[in-house]
């Protein structure tokens, strides 16, 4: 029975979020409050909130500052330089700017952290598909593809998982699935050729100054405000893929007069704004280096990720905007995003704490587990990497790793499958599964990408199996798996 109950609510919840009945901070506490009470524990609905507050309280937490600290660096002119090259390679060119999404993606993922990745490409590559009139959710979706292969990455998070869930080293893990991973990033990177051309084809192409002349819109900028800020309303515009993924908010973010705007608000290039307020020149290797020590320390995990960034931010505005009218002014620019992506998270929580809470995902992974027929025991690499799909999508990697995993590596043992062939297996999943509702990070992308999550998921998860499918038939191909 809640195996039944645990499917239905997660159907539940993603069909309403899919067909915009209901907003996914809305949709993610009533609908598991309400069942809850059907499956017959709703006395112990603020034990399983609680708990999952509690696990999700340090990830809200890394989130606010880590919003705040890479908003300041967008305000003062860190990424300036980034987006220049960007418009460079991409010459205003559809197919261009979405192959450039892809590769900056990947490289800002080195860093092992999605939020920050997220956060990073949608603020440079934003301005050029809102210009354009490409589709916003081909931004949001290949992000999400190119920074879910590289979550692979030993310090990304699942391969330590994995490696620690089975006791074995995560660099015997990772190293013979270079390869493989290497296959699906290319494969992220023709997929964003191909949808490249398609919005090509949609919108046509312009010469770099005719996208840079300005016209008069007032449709608003997401850089000049900070990561994810909205500076007043905003127009929107539905296209091809796109439509509805551009909607914006209006009367979001500050307050300033829209008279004032005038000119600002057409300038969609912000990076490109040498006149700007917050801009910080002579600061530019300060806001670098900080930069570089942050993200070295949170890789070499010299101190938690949340007590870095908190650290961060608090640094990068004292030393960019000394005077404390100037701070709050920055805090303020950045309030609605911290808002609306801590939000979710502590929506989140009182998901993923029902499912846990009530024993849910225990009942739907040992159901999942079950219904293995006995012949498919020799082939349990390609069991546990097909699993990984939808299992990582519904439930956290914490959940899958820890709780589903060991089973699956005892039953491939007892036909003869290693365990390290089953830990690569698991890991295949992860281009799906930076798209799950589980996920905070994914609310940073479609939050500051003005992007609904309903649209965002109905685009990409086709796309996200199908890249997920290549790296497991690579895996296989190539004698990994």
């Amino acid at each position: 029975m809640l195996t039944i109950l645990g499917f239905a609510m997660i159907a539940t919840f993603l069909v309403l979020i899919m067909m915009k009945k209901m907003s996914p901070i809305a949709a993610l506490v009533l609908i598991p409050a309400l069942f809850c009470v059907f499956v017959g524990k709703g006395a112990h609905l603020g034990d399983y909130v609680i708990d999952g507050v509690s696990s999700l309280a340090p990830t809200a937490a890394m989130l606010m500052f880590a919003i705040v600290y890479f908003g300041v660096m967008i305000d003062v002119g860190l990424f300036d330089p980034i987006v220049r090259a960007i418009l460079k390679f991409c010459k205003a060119d559809p197919m261009r700017i979405v192959v450039g999404t892809a590769l900056l993606a990947a490289i800002v993922s080195l860093d092992g952290d999605g939020s920050t990745t997220f956060m990073i490409t949608v603020s440079a590559m934003y301005p050029l598909y809102k210009r354009l009139k490409m589709s916003l959710v081909v931004m949001t979706g290949v992000a999400a593809m190119a920074n879910g292969v590289m979550n692979t990455l030993p310090w990304g998070g699942p391969t330590a998982r994995a490696a620690t869930a089975l006791k074995v080293d995560a660099t015997d893990i990772f190293v013979p699935m270079i390869p493989a991973l290497a296959v699906g990033l290319l494969a992220v990177v023709v997929l964003a050729y191909v949808l490249g051309l398609r919005e090509r084809r949609r919108v046509g192409t312009l010469t770099l100054d005719e996208a840079l002349v300005r016209e008069p819109e007032s449709e608003t900028v997401l850089v000049g405000a900070g990561a994810g800020g909205r500076t007043g309303a905003s127009a929107a515009s539905s296209t091809g893929a796109g439509a509805g993924a551009e909607k914006a908010s209006a009367g979001a973010g500050d307050s300033r007069d829209p008279a004032a705007e005038g000119d600002a608000s057409d300038d969609d290039f912000q990076g490109l704004d040498p006149n700007r307020a917050t801009l910080r020149p002579k600061l530019y290797w300060f806001n670098a280096l900080l930069t570089v020590a942050l993200l070295s320390a949170m890789i070499m995990e010299l101190l938690p990720i949340p007590v870095l960034f908190l650290l961060g931010a608090a640094l990068a505005l004292t030393v960019n905007f000394p005077h404390i009218p100037d701070q709050k002014a920055r805090i303020a620019a950045h309030a609605d995003n911290v808002l609306n992506v801590s939000g979710m998270v502590f929506a989140a929580a009182v998901f993923t704490g029902v499912l846990t809470g009530t024993g849910m995902v225990d009942h739907m992974a040992n159901w999942l587990v079950d219904t293995i027929p006995e012949g498919m025991g020799p082939h349990m690499g390609l069991v546990t990497g097909l699993l990984s799909l939808p299992l990582t999508y519904f439930m956290s990697n914490d959940g899958f790793y820890f709780g589903v995993l060991p089973v699956l590596a005892e039953a491939g043992q007892a036909h003869g499958v290693s365990t390290l062939e089953i830990a690569r297996a698991s890991i295949v999943g992860q281009p799906l599964h930076m798209s799950s509702p589980l996920v905070p990070a994914v609310y940073v992308l479609v939050g500051m990408a003005k992007v609904e999550f309903g649209d965002h998921t109905r685009f990409v998860v086709k796309w996200a199996v199908l890249t997920s499918l290549v790296i497991l038939a690579a895996g296989i191909l190539f004698g990994i798996i």
